[in-house]
């Protein structure tokens, strides 16, 4: 990649952020281009050099931070830790990319709702494709004896994103703990779940 593909890429990146954090506030049906032109203090035309639209923009922000998190999963599952440690880096993962990329994290829900066509073939490929890694975890903890073997995979799965995806819900920077603390905390509750008793 060339210099001036990395300052673009960069900029392109900076511009991601900021418009998650309008869309956030605004929601997408309130937001405009001009909305998030202003918010970067850039003109609505040279936003259109960056993206086609305004559900373009919806779906690259999507892509970002899918791309994080697929990238993040897979440096645990490919680790050389065993199932329960590749369990807790996941789940810690997932809750600091959450609370440090609140507003690029709600770009995530209800894929549905938002993209339509190729979009959103592409959106549930990529949550499938986070999904499956958690399962491949989960399976390898049993083969290898680390968790109890009668657990339901798909139905731990449920509950593990479950309660990772909720953390949106009530998350506040100025809460009482910080996203380190909060990531430890479900790294070990959630664990208790799975293993042997």
């Amino acid at each position: 990649m060339s210099l001036r593909e990395k300052k673009a890429a960069k900029k392109k990146e900076e511009i991601l952020r900021s418009a998650a954090v309008v869309l956030a506030d605004k929601g997408f049906h309130g937001t405009t281009m001009e909305d998030v032109a202003a918010n970067l203090l850039m003109t609505k035309g040279s936003m259109y050099y960056y993206f086609k639209n305004k559900d373009d923009l919806l779906y690259q922000c999507h892509q970002m931070i899918m791309g994080m998190s697929i990238e993040k999963i897979e440096d645990a599952v490919h680790s050389d830790l065993n199932p329960s440690e590749k369990l807790k880096k996941a789940v810690k993962s997932h809750v600091l990319l959450a609370t440090s990329e609140k507003s690029m994290f709600m770009m995530m829900d209800k894929p549905n709702q938002n993209f339509t066509g190729g979009h959103l073939e592409s959106a549930l490929q990529q949550r499938k494709k986070y999904a499956h890694y958690f399962d491949e975890i989960l399976k390898e903890g049993i083969e290898k004896g680390d968790f109890d073997e009668n657990i339901d995979i798909r139905m731990v799965r449920f509950i593990i994103l479950g309660a990772l995806n909720w953390i949106l819900q009530w998350y506040n920077d100025e809460g009482p703990q910080s996203g380190d603390e909060i990531a430890e905390s479900f790294a070990n509750y959630l664990l208790r779940m799975v293993e042997i008793k």
